[in-house]
C-alpha cells in the first residue's frame, strides 16, 4: 500500500464515525435519480470508496439494485454493513483492483477518486471500463480543478490529488465513455466536478 492511501486509510478509521453525522454533502438525489432512471430493475452496481454505505448505497438498494461496495478504511465497511446490510461490502484498495475483476451494470464513486494519485486516473478508468457491458453507466464526482496536496480533514491528515473538469472529461471519454451530464455539483458544502457517462467502446 502506497504512503498516500496508508494516510488515507487511517485517516478515515480514525473519523469514519464523525465523519458520517458530521458529512453529508450529496444533499440532493438528481444524479442518483438520473442514474436509476438509466438502469434496468435489479442492476449490479459496483460502488468504489462506498464510505458508511449512506446516502448512495442505501438509495440504490432502495430502488432494488444489487449493490458491491469497496473502500480502504475497515472502519468506514464496519459502518456500511450496520446501515445497508442489504449490500456486500469488502474492505479493498481501490489502486489494486484488476481489470475485468467485476462484471457489473454501473459504477459509482463518490468523493473517491479525489484520493487517488491524478496520474491514475487515466488506468483506474480503463479498469472501470472493463469491469461494465456495452451501454454501462458510471457516475462519478471529481476534482472541479486541478491540486495535489496533504492538508487537514476532520481532524486527521489527508490527501488528495486531482484535475479539473477538462482534463476529467477527457480522460473519461479517452477511457471508451460517453459523456451524459457534465456539471459541477454546488448543492452541498463544497464544489465537486459530477459525470454521468455510458460505455461506448
Amino acid at each position: 500500500m502506497s504512503k498516500e492511501n496508508e494516510l488515507i486509510r487511517k485517516g478515515y478509521d480514525i473519523i469514519a464515525s464523525r465523519y458520517i453525522l458530521e458529512r453529508d454533502q450529496f444533499k440532493n438525489d438528481q444524479y442518483l435519480e438520473k442514474l436509476d432512471a438509466l438502469l434496468k430493475p435489479g442492476s449490479s452496481i459496483l460502488d468504489l470508496g462506498c464510505g458508511a454505505g449512506k446516502p448512495v448505497d442505501k438509495f440504490l438498494v432502495d430502488r432494488g439494485h444489487q449493490v458491491t461496495g469497496i473502500d480502504i478504511s475497515s472502519k468506514m465497511i464496519e459502518l456500511a454493513k450496520i446501515h445497508v446490510p442489504e449490500a456486500k461490502y469488502l474492505v479493498r484498495d481501490i489502486s489494486e483492483l484488476k481489470r475485468e475483476e467485476y462484471r457489473v451494470d454501473a459504477v459509482v464513486s463518490f468523493y473517491t477518486i479525489i484520493h487517488i494519485p491524478k496520474e491514475n486516473h487515466r488506468e483506474l478508468f480503463t479498469k472501470i471500463n472493463s469491469f461494465l457491458p456495452e451501454g454501462g453507466l458510471i457516475l462519478v464526482t471529481m476534482g472541479k480543478e486541478e491540486n495535489e496536496e496533504i492538508g487537514d480533514f476532520y481532524g486527521v491528515e489527508m490527501y488528495w490529488s486531482h484535475y479539473g473538469p477538462e482534463q476529467n472529461r477527457e480522460i473519461i471519454e479517452e477511457a471508451g465513455f460517453e459523456v451524459i451530464i457534465d456539471e459541477i455539483d454546488t448543492g452541498g458544502e463544497e464544489s465537486y466536478h459530477v459525470i454521468l457517462a455510458r460505455k461506448t467502446g
